[in-house]
């Protein structure tokens, strides 16, 4: 099992379809990092050298931010904009879309299941 960016990704599947297992790299780029290191499209995970591999975790070092980084500086992103007070901050904040969707119905995603409200009946 290889083991890039702290994450085990799966053996069975082809280079490019695993590398998409790690946060902060989707087909696009999981496909420019098997071209840059060299190693072709249809090449599975476990057919894969200890030097590709390694080429590989070099290559997402150097060149991606990824996992635990992504994840931290996503998040500071979020709680700056809370601080600061700002619209999308408030949004943030009480758990509602940020993206100026409508939220008379719909967004459930973002508020959560409903809840009843008592005495509400026509």
């Amino acid at each position: 099992m290889a083991r890039i960016a702290g994450v085990n990704i799966p053996t069975a599947k082809r280079v490019v379809i695993a590398l998409t297992y790690i946060h902060g790299i989707g087909p696009a780029h999981a496909r420019r990092i098997v071209e840059t290191v060299g190693v072709p499209m249809e090449k599975r995970v476990n057919q894969l050298s200890d030097d590709e591999v390694v080429r590989i975790r070099e290559t997402i070092d150097r060149t991606f931010q990824v996992e635990g980084d992504l994840r931290r500086e996503t998040a500071m992103n979020i709680k700056r904009l809370m601080d600061l007070g700002c619209y999308r901050g408030l949004r943030h904040r009480k758990g509602l879309p940020v993206r100026g969707q409508r939220t008379h119905t719909n967004a459930r995603t973002r508020k959560g299941k409903a809840r009843p409200i008592a005495g509400k009946k026509k």
